[in-house]
């Protein structure tokens, strides 16, 4: 088993380091929408009962209207990183007929691709391009737009790729976490034609509620309902699937109105500290800087943690800000540095 991975969101180590109370930091660390949206009623039976398959219907229609994925229903999960833990089964189970046991992750990305591939037994080939996947390959992920970068790929150049590891019998992966802002980049209404492709989405990171660990997974039948059996019964809370239910159908434009707001707030400020902008999505930006170690030891001494890289120690990734006094807060540590 590989050594587990140090992602964002570690207030409580932050402040057993730094001092403060967890409550009282500033959180930069994630790329989750700092702005939450208001929680929906939510029937009190979702609490009393055991989740009914209404619930999960429900919720599972509401996501093909929102996501856009046609005649594909996608299958609510406990969170995208639970079906991430699967991949390395689903092909297994399929004894793909291939040279060799391998995969390949478009990189840098989310590492918890390649830890659960390596931790399955599985060669992990970290390729930089789409182009450099081949028949070799089992399987291929790109996260699109990419954690940590935010580097995007054309719709045009996903499609190839699918239809190369097809020909191999292979599947293609694409996470599309950070999507939502700009749903043109999607795949998700090309998914009916794409039998050998798999989507990810996060349900938490667009819409503030993270807490809810709630993601769907979008593929032909015979690949979910693999799916829904790993998982077991009652994966998805009936909660998480009420609150899905009912945001997946509302106006979500003046939520991207304000990420987009924060999104501008985060880059002033970091512009008027000098700092260099190299990439990112509506939902978090990542900064170059040769100082990066110093200026994230300089934050968590004045209670603010961000996303550091041990694979890029001169990277930064800063998520966005609550609000203007928050960037004020942030501004005025920086320009301590």
């Amino acid at each position: 088993m590989s050594a587990p991975i140090v992602h964002g969101g570690g207030i409580t180590a932050a402040a057993a380091t730094f001092g403060g109370r967890p409550d009282d930091w500033l959180d930069l660390s994630t790329g989750i929408n700092p702005c939450p949206v208001a929680l929906p009623d939510i029937p009190a039976r979702a609490w009393h009962r055991l989740p009914d398959r209404h619930l999960v219907d429900e919720a599972r229609r509401a996501a093909r209207d929102h996501y856009g994925s046609g005649e594909i229903l996608p299958l609510p999960v406990p969170g995208t990183q639970s079906v991430i833990q699967l991949l390395p089964r689903l092909i297994e189970d399929d004894r793909i007929a291939v040279t060799d046991n391998k995969v390949a992750v478009v990189s840098p990305t989310y590492g918890e691709y390649a830890r659960a591939f390596a931790s399955a037994g599985f060669a992990v080939d970290a390729v930089d391009d789409l182009a450099a996947i081949g028949s070799e390959h089992r399987l291929t992920v790109v996260v699109n737009p990419n954690n940590p970068d935010g580097r995007v790929w054309p719709t045009d150049t996903l499609i190839a790729a699918h239809d190369r590891m097809k020909a191999a019998n292979g599947f293609l992966v694409v996470d599309e976490a950070f999507g939502d802002t700009d749903p043109a980049l999607s795949l998700a209404f090309r998914a009916p034609q794409l039998p050998n492709l798999i989507i990810f989405r996060s349900f938490g990171k667009f819409f503030g509620l993270a807490g809810l660990r709630l993601g769907f997974a979008i593929a032909r039948d015979d690949i979910l309902e693999r799916f829904e059996d790993w998982l077991g019964p009652w994966a998805v809370s009936g909660p998480a699937l009420s609150i899905a239910g009912s945001l997946l159908r509302s106006d979500v434009s003046p939520i991207r109105g304000r990420i987009d707001e924060r999104n501008a707030g985060l880059h002033a400020v970091l512009k008027g500290a000098g700092l260099q902008i190299s990439g990112g999505t509506a939902l978090f930006t990542l900064v170059a800087d040769a100082r990066a170690g110093d200026i994230y030891t300089h934050l968590c001494r004045h209670h603010i943690l961000v996303r550091k890289f041990d694979y890029a120690p001169d990277w930064l990734r800063f998520g966005l800000t609550p609000d203007p006094a928050a960037d004020r807060r942030l501004g005025e540590a920086l320009q301590r540095i």
